[in-house]
């Protein structure tokens, strides 16, 4: 399989830098090498305002930056969740996403600065992300939203995030959730096997190296890869979920999984549309520049998507 020409030129330019030191992942080194490289100065889509703040959660408060579009409200609420193997990443690193959405759809978006991993290990991610959600849905009038239009979504750990917030609200009667949008989902571990795995284990943009040393900060032990909330593959139940978009590049490690996820999701009733954009590469939804001409059409179609689905709650 052949990268677009776009993205061989941002892998020749990632190349022609100085390479990571070898050795175990540093989650410190790592959340600054990260934050570098995914940090955009911008200018951003035009939209009425951000500001940070924090939301009540299980363990203290949840730092949250909430992007509000123009115009009077009250708004419908995207909820969004970084990526980062659920051990980096952090709000700045999402910027030009978040007001690349708000602009499109006119809804607030709300991004989540979870707890990470292994400083607080698995379900601590879910679980903040969870109660930013159902706080939205009770108090969403703080911030001019409302709290009956709610949708998910994020990349990568994000995006398995979104996928377990879903879960949690079905089990626990929680907020109703208007869609879920899952790029490039975790939804299966390392070891299980998925031929992606191998196709691409040295990259692009994400090696199968990479994710293993996520799975070794994140879970507390190995019962918890039998878990649904992190693993949603583990589920035996996939039913009265949430509608959900799930986007994929063709050239990552975490493909196969997805598209599994998304098979399942569709066979147990749940309307699903699969989306996998061929020549890309893990990480193509957030590259909103020169670079990957992918993203704009992406977040169209997400854009889309959350419209419609806000539109018909």
């Amino acid at each position: 399989m052949t990268v677009t020409p776009d993205v061989r030129a941002f892998l020749d330019q990632l190349a022609a830098g100085p390479a990571p030191e070898p050795g175990p992942l540093d989650p410190v080194m790592m959340r600054a090498m990260f934050a570098g490289a995914w940090q955009r100065p911008g200018p951003f889509a035009r939209i009425g305002g951000v500001a940070d703040r924090t939301v009540p959660g299980p363990a203290g408060e949840i730092p949250v930056r909430v992007y509000t579009p123009e115009g009077e409200g009250p708004f419908p609420v995207f909820v969004w969740f970084h990526g980062g193997g659920w051990v980096i990443g952090a709000l700045d690193d999402n910027n030009a996403m978040c007001h690349e959405i708000c602009h499109r759809t006119n809804a607030v978006v709300v991004s989540v600065d979870y707890r990470l991993a292994p400083e607080n290990r698995f379900p601590a991610a879910p679980d903040d992300c969870y109660a930013v959600t159902s706080w939205l849905a009770e108090h969403g009038a703080e911030i001019n939203v409302d709290g009956t239009r709610i949708a998910v979504g994020g990349e990568s750990a994000g995006g398995n995030l979104a996928a377990v917030v879903s879960l949690m609200a079905r089990d626990r009667k929680g907020p109703k959730i208007l869609l879920q949008l899952l790029v490039s989902p975790v939804t299966g571990a390392p070891s299980d096997g998925r031929a992606s795995y191998e196709e691409f284990a040295d990259g692009y943009f994400q090696s199968r190296d990479s994710m293993i040393d996520f799975f070794k900060l994140y879970p507390r032990d190995d019962e918890d890869l039998q878990n649904p909330y992190l693993l949603p593959l583990a589920a035996d139940d996939l039913t009265d979920l949430p509608p959900a978009l799930v986007l994929l590049g063709e050239c990552e490690v975490l493909r196969d999984e997805g598209e599994e996820y998304a098979h399942r999701l569709g066979a147990s009733g749940t309307p699903t549309e699969l989306v996998r954009y061929d020549g890309q590469i893990h990480g193509f939804f957030g590259l909103l520049d020169d670079k990957f001409e992918i993203a704009a059409v992406a977040h169209e179609h997400a854009a889309a998507a959350l419209t419609k689905a806000f539109a018909t709650r």
